[in-house]
C-alpha cells in the first residue's frame, strides 16, 4: 500500500482522504494530512483515523510514495518551494489547484519530477466527482494509471491535454453551478403552478438523477435521449419550444465558452 500525503484539508482535500478511507486505498500510518489550519487538519485526521503531520516537510517524509496538493493556487508556488528538496524520483507530485499550470509546478522542481495536474469538481464532497488529469515532467504511464485509481476513490477519472483543463473545469466544475440554477428554475416553475416547494424540489432532483442514469446507461445520444420522451403535439415539444426560443441552448454554450476564457486569463494572471 502506498504512503500518500495529502497538504491541504478543505473540502477537496477531506473529500479525497474521505474517497481514500473508505475504498481501501490508504489508511492508518499510509496516509497522512497536514493543513495550516491546525483546528482543520485535527478533524480530518481524527474522522479517518489517519496521521497528522506537524509541517508541509514532515508530511513528505522519505518513504512517501504520492504527496497531493490540496491547497489554495494563490499559495501552491510556496508550499511547493518549501518541499522542493524532497520531490525527486520519489514522491508523486498531485496538483489539484486550480489554474496552476504543470509547467509553473516544474519550474520549481528537479528535473527528475513527476507532476500529475488533477481537476475534480465539487460533487467530490459526495464521492461523485468528475475529475480529468494530465501527467507532466517525469510522470509516465505507470504514474498516470497510479493518479487515476486515487481520484477513482470518490468518482470517475480520465486522461486528457492539459490544454484541455480549463474547458474541463468550465464545463464539469462551473457547471455544477449552473445545473442547480436550472434545477432552482423548474423548482419555481413547479411553485408557480401550484406545487409546494418541497415537493417540487424533490422532483426535480430525482428528474435529474433519471435524466443522469439514463444518459449513462443508454447507449443514445441526448439527441435520441430528448426524443425519446417528446411526442408529436404533445407538452414535451410545447415546453421545448419555449427553451429554443428562449436561447437555451446558445446561453449554455456561451456560458462554457466565457468560463473557459475566463480559466485562460486567470491561469495567465490577469
Amino acid at each position: 500500500m502506498k504512503k500518500i500525503a495529502v497538504i491541504g484539508t478543505g473540502n477537496m482535500g477531506a473529500a479525497l482522504v474521505r474517497g481514500l478511507v473508505q475504498s481501501g486505498q490508504c489508511t492508518g500510518n499510509r496516509l497522512v494530512v497536514f493543513d495550516a489550519d491546525e483546528a482543520k487538519k485535527r478533524q480530518v485526521a481524527s474522522e479517518f483515523g489517519v496521521e497528522a503531520a506537524a509541517s508541509v516537510r514532515d508530511a513528505v517524509a522519505a518513504d512517501t510514495d504520492i504527496v497531493v496538493l490540496a491547497v489554495k493556487p494563490q499559495i501552491i508556488g510556496t508550499v511547493v518551494d518549501e518541499i522542493a528538496d524532497f520531490v525527486r524520483e520519489r514522491p508523486m507530485l498531485v496538483s489539484i489547484a486550480a489554474g496552476i499550470s504543470t509547467e509553473f509546478i516544474l519550474s520549481k522542481l528537479p528535473p527528475a519530477a513527476r507532476v500529475i495536474r488533477a481537476m475534480p469538481n465539487a460533487a467530490a464532497m459526495v464521492g461523485r466527482s468528475a475529475t480529468v488529469l494530465c501527467g507532466a515532467g517525469a510522470a509516465n504511464n505507470a504514474d498516470i494509471e497510479i493518479a487515476l485509481e486515487l481520484f477513482r476513490a470518490f468518482g470517475t477519472a480520465r486522461v486528457v491535454d492539459e490544454k484541455m483543463i480549463n474547458v474541463v473545469t468550465a464545463l464539469a466544475s462551473s457547471g455544477l453551478a449552473y445545473l442547480f440554477v436550472m434545477m432552482e428554475a423548474l423548482t419555481d416553475g413547479g411553485v408557480l403552478m401550484g406545487l409546494d416547494r418541497t415537493t417540487a424540489r424533490q422532483l426535480v432532483i430525482q428528474t435529474f438523477e433519471g435524466a443522469a442514469e439514463m444518459a449513462a446507461r443508454e447507449q443514445l445520444s441526448f439527441s435520441e435521449l430528448k426524443d425519446r420522451i417528446t411526442s408529436p403535439a404533445g407538452t414535451t415539444i410545447t415546453g421545448l419550444q419555449v427553451l429554443e426560443r428562449a436561447g437555451l441552448r446558445g446561453a449554455l454554450m456561451d456560458a462554457i465558452h466565457a468560463a473557459t476564457r475566463r480559466g485562460e486569463e486567470l491561469q495567465s494572471g490577469k
